[in-house]
C-alpha cells in the first residue's frame, strides 16, 4: 500500500568542515513538485556559492529559512511530502538507505533510537517554520523522517511554547518567527519582555517595534539613535553597517590566522620584462594560440612553475600538529580572484603538469568561474603556492599575506614603461616589480632570494627557461 510521509532535509556539511551557510535564494516554493537532484536552493558557504540538489522527489511542504538567513549545519531547511511504502515507520520493515548525491551528505534515515517527534502540519506556509527538534551539527544524517500531521492540526509558523513552571524552569523562548527574533536581536530587545499580539500570542515585528518605541529599553539601540538623529537633521544615514559573514568572514579569519601564525618575510625584485612582453605579443599573433586568452599572468605563472622545480621548499607546508614539514611533489597553483562576494583563492590542480596552452585555458576558466561566484569548494582548498596579480589595479608592489597552509605567495606589479639601463644606455623599457612573501619557518632568506632571482631571470630572458627545465 502506498502512503505519503513528510521528510525534512537538513543543511549538509558542504566540505572542509564548514559549520554554517547562508541561504542565498530558493529555486522552489511551497507546493512545488520537485524531482530527485533538482536544484532547490543556492547557499553561500564561507568559501563559495553552492547549488543544493533535492535528495527527494516529492512536493515541497515548507521552507524553514528565508533568504539571507545564516543556518547551522544539521538544521532543517526544507520539508517534502514524498511517497512511502510498507517499509515506512510503523510497518515493521526498515526503510532502505539512499546513496549520497552531494559531497558531504547522504539521505540516510535517522536511527530508531531517537525520541519521536510531535506531529505537526505543514499547511501554514506564510512564514518559515523553525523545527522544534534539530540534529547536532556533527550529525551524519541531514535528512530526517517525520510522521505526516493530520490536516486539522494546523499550527502557526512559530516555535511551540511549553508551559512554564513556577520558577520558570523548562520554559521555552517566546513564540516568534526567525525574522522577528533577528529583528529583536538587532535592536537589543529581550523577547521574554514583549507581549505578542499575533495569533496564539505570536510576537510580530510590530510588537518588537512598539516595545522599543514605548521607551521600555533603558538605552536606545545605536541603530535607532542614528536614524532619529539623521531624521532630525533631514539627512540620510551617516553610516552603513554590513554583517560580517560568508566569504568576507572566512577571508578575514584566514588572514588573521596566517599573519599571526607564520612569520612573514617579503622580498622585492624590480626587473626589465620587455623580452617577456615581446614574447607575449608573438604568442598572441601565433596561429597555435588563436582563440586563447594570454596575459602577463599566464607567462608569469608558467615561469613560477618552472622556477619551483629548483626550489621545492617554497612548495611545502608546516604541519604544526605533527611537527613535520610536508613537501608537495605537485603544484596546485592558487590564483587570487576578486569577486563581488570578496577575495577567493581557487587553485589549478597539478598545474606543474600543464602545457602553456592548458595553463591558459585553466586560468581563463578559473577567473570566469570565480567572478560568477560558482567556484566549487574543492577548488578552493588544497592549494600549495599562490599568485596575486595586483598589477591589474595599477599597483606596483605590496606585501601579500600567505594563504593559510602555504609557504609562499607572489604578487605581480603593474608593467610600466620606464627609463631603464639597457646595453649600457638608458632606454624606455617595460618594467615590473615582483613581491614574494614566504614563511620563514620553511624558507630561509637565501632560498627565497634564489627563487626570486631565478624567476626574474626567466622573465628577463624567457630563453633561460630552457636551462631550468
Amino acid at each position: 500500500m502506498t502512503a505519503t510521509m513528510i521528510k525534512e532535509f537538513r543543511l549538509p556539511d558542504l566540505g572542509e568542515g564548514l559549520t554554517e551557510s547562508e541561504i542565498v535564494a530558493w529555486k522552489v516554493g511551497v507546493g512545488d513538485t520537485v524531482t530527485l537532484n533538482q536544484i532547490i536552493a543556492e547557499v553561500e558557504t564561507a568559501k563559495a556559492v553552492v547549488e543544493l540538489p533535492s535528495p527527494f522527489a516529492g512536493v515541497v511542504t515548507a521552507l524553514h529559512e528565508q533568504p539571507g538567513t545564516v543556518v547551522e549545519v544539521g538544521k532543517p531547511i526544507v520539508s517534502f511530502e514524498v511517497e512511502g511504502d510498507d517499509g515506512a515507520p510503523g510497518s515493521g520493515e526498515a526503510p532502505a538507505k539512499r546513496e549520497p548525491n552531494l559531497v558531504g551528505y547522504g539521505a540516510v534515515l535517522e536511527g530508531s533510537g531517537r525520541p519521536a517527534r510531535r506531529a505537526r502540519s505543514f499547511a501554514a506556509a506564510a512564514a518559515p517554520v523553525s523545527a522544534s527538534v534539530a540534529a547536532p551539527a556533527a550529525e551524519a544524517a541531514p535528512v530526517a523522517e517525520v510522521a505526516p500531521a493530520p490536516a486539522a492540526a494546523t499550527v502557526p509558523a512559530a516555535e511551540p511554547q511549553a508551559p512554564a513552571s513556577a520558577d520558570g524552569a523548562g520554559a521555552e523562548r517566546p513564540r516568534s518567527t526567525p525574522p522577528v527574533r533577528k529583528l529583536a536581536k538587532d535592536l537589543g530587545v529581550d523577547l521574554a519582555a514583549v507581549t505578542g499580539t499575533g495569533e496564539h500570542g505570536l510576537i510580530t515585528r510590530d510588537d518588537v517595534r512598539n516595545f522599543v518605541g514605548g521607551g521600555d529599553l533603558p538605552v536606545a539601540p545605536q541603530e535607532l539613535a542614528g536614524q532619529a538623529a539623521a531624521a532630525a537633521r533631514g539627512q540620510g544615514e551617516r553610516e552603513t553597517r554590513t554583517p560580517i559573514k560568508g566569504v568576507r568572514k572566512f577571508t578575514a579569519a584566514a588572514m588573521v590566522s596566517s599573519a599571526f601564525t607564520a612569520p612573514h618575510v617579503t622580498e622585492f625584485l624590480t626587473l626589465d620584462v620587455t623580452p617577456t612582453m615581446e614574447l607575449l605579443g608573438r604568442l598572441k599573433a601565433s596561429r597555435a594560440f588563436a582563440g586563447y586568452k594570454l596575459t602577463p599572468l599566464t607567462l608569469v605563472s608558467k615561469a613560477v612553475l618552472i622556477a619551483l622545480r629548483n626550489h621545492p621548499t617554497l612548495n611545502a607546508r608546516w604541519d604544526e600538529a605533527n611537527q613535520e614539514i610536508v613537501q608537495f611533489n605537485y603544484v596546485n597553483l592558487g590564483i587570487a580572484a576578486a569577486t563581488p562576494r570578496g577575495l577567493t583563492v581557487p587553485n589549478i590542480k597539478d598545474a606543474d603538469r600543464m602545457s602553456l596552452l592548458e595553463l591558459s585555458t585553466a586560468l581563463t576558466e578559473l577567473t570566469e568561474t570565480a567572478r560568477a561566484g560558482k567556484t566549487a569548494p574543492a577548488d578552493l582548498s588544497g592549494g600549495t603556492v599562490s599568485i596575486t596579480n595586483i598589477g591589474v589595479f595599477g599597483i606596483d608592489a605590496g606585501t601579500p599575506i600567505l594563504n593559510p597552509g602555504e609557504a609562499a605567495i607572489l604578487a605581480l606589479g603593474a608593467v610600466r614603461k620606464m627609463p631603464w639601463e639597457y646595453q649600457d644606455e638608458v632606454a624606455l623599457r617595460q618594467v615590473m616589480t615582483l613581491s614574494l612573501s614566504f614563511d620563514h619557518r620553511l624558507v630561509d632568506g637565501e632560498q627565497g632570494s634564489r627563487f626570486l632571482q631565478d624567476l626574474g631571470a626567466i622573465l628577463a630572458d624567457p630563453g633561460m627557461a630552457l636551462a631550468m627545465v
